[in-house]
């Protein structure tokens, strides 16, 4: 049983701004890394277990998305009960638990399920990580601590795969997970040392049935929460269709295995460059106008994208069309999830975990769905990124009353 850790979030405990940026992004890394790593080592896993097709081989990552998605709705309450800081840690145990149970499994049903386990500790990092921060800050700074968490996590995404690829060349696929068990426990080192305790006292909240109801309503009643966690689900349904299809399109469209690495930093590339510049510019232009520009240019560039690949394209230009694409998710992104917390600073725990629940499940489905639906061209990526981006510009306009690329009201932050 978590016992009730007294908040220490005094200014002269807390970490620094950018030690505490590097922390809460090393966190989220934990997540990104779990999955992307696992992209290069895909064929030699299928190969040892015995899992025949590559789309069979997409429920190592599509198993742990579903993980990641189910147990949200936990750490929330917990959280607004207990405080951050121990649910955090018992998470990061069973996180550790998991990736060397993964790297341990001795069959493909095995592996799964232990992946399942392993999203499912790596749920806490998702919900945490966003109560923490809205614990601290709100409005635009919320916005703007965001985009730079966004900004260092987006380097794993660049690197890890080449991790990946450099693990295989020394060592079987299994000492992946045990490189992911290493990493989780330098964090958990880290968090435990350093990361104090952030939940007010007065946002403590009751561990009950209807404590949590309660939160939960409010969140899917608040018009702002709903319509921006919803397009922020369609979005997390295009990157997770992308993650599950790019081993694919690289390997058997283009036919160019060894570039796996480059390709995945050439499209990560200027996601980060995007999330810089929006937290560069969040507290002058504002969060909405920065997130409908990205959500619109996203659209936009993924219809072009389909029609250019109906002409037909070459692997470098997927790339620099991808990357542009993926350029415009990170604007619009970070923002959207800043702009659906912002209202429910007293229910963030419960209010990050049932918008986290919604955009992790759904979004994995409709990933899976994307990725399911390879069948040997672009067709399927693109068509689900252009019905994606539509859908959540009708939920946005919806959600803003018509009233697209208006300015926030107030920009602060909880020091």
């Amino acid at each position: 049983m978590l016992s009730p850790a007294p908040p220490a979030d005094s200014a002269t405990h807390r970490p620094g701004f950018r030690e505490f940026v590097v922390l809460m992004a090393g966190l989220m890394a934990l997540n990104a890394l779990a999955i992307d790593a696992m992209v290069p080592a895909l064929p030699a896993i299928g190969r040892a277990l015995g899992a025949a097709t590559d789309n069979q081989r997409q429920l190592v990552i599509s198993m742990y998305m579903l993980g990641f998605g189910t147990t949200q709705l936990i750490y929330g309450p917990l959280a607004d009960r207990y405080g951050r800081r121990p649910v955090l840690i018992v998470s990061l145990i069973l996180y550790i638990a998991g990736a060397i149970a993964c790297g341990l499994a001795a069959s493909f049903t095995l592996l799964l399920v232990s992946r399942l386990g392993q999203g499912a500790a790596a749920a806490s990092t998702r919900v945490l990580v966003v109560s923490i921060i809205r614990d601290r800050f709100e409005g635009a700074a919320m916005a703007r601590l965001m985009s730079l968490v966004f900004l260092v996590f987006l380097l794993i995404p660049m690197l890890a795969p080449s991790f990946g690829q450099l693990t295989l060349l020394i060592a079987p696929w299994r000492w992946i997970f045990l490189g992911l068990a290493i990493f989780a426990a330098a964090m958990l080192a880290w968090a435990a040392v350093r990361l104090p305790e952030t939940l007010h006292p007065e946002y403590r909240r009751p561990l009950s049935l209807r404590a949590i109801l309660g939160g939960a309503r409010e969140t899917l009643t608040n018009r702002q929460s709903l319509g921006y966690t919803l397009a922020f689900t369609l979005m997390m349904g295009a990157l997770i269709g992308y993650i599950n299809s790019i081993q694919q399109i690289v390997f058997d469209v283009f036919r160019a295995p060894a570039t796996i690495a480059i390709v995945f930093a050439a499209v990560a590339g200027p996601m980060a460059v995007t999330s810089y510049l929006n937290s560069r510019l969040v507290e002058r232009v504002g969060t909405r106008r920065l997130a409908h520009t990205g959500l619109v240019l996203f659209t936009l560039v993924a219809a072009l994208h389909l029609g250019i690949d109906r002409i037909g394209e070459s692997l470098w230009i997927f790339v620099a069309l991808q990357g542009v694409n993926m350029a415009c998710f990170g604007l619009a992104s970070a923002n959207f999830g800043a702009l659906a917390i912002q209202p429910l600073g007293h229910v963030a725990g419960t209010a990050s975990s049932v918008q986290g629940t919604i955009g992790t499940i759904v979004g994995a489905l409709l990933g899976i769905a994307i990725g399911q639906s390879f069948d040997g061209t672009l067709l399927p990526l693109e068509t689900g990124f252009v019905l994606l981006g539509a859908a959540a510009l009708v939920i946005v306009f919806a959600a803003e009353r018509g009233r697209l690329f208006g300015r926030d009201s107030h920009f602060s932050a909880r020091q």
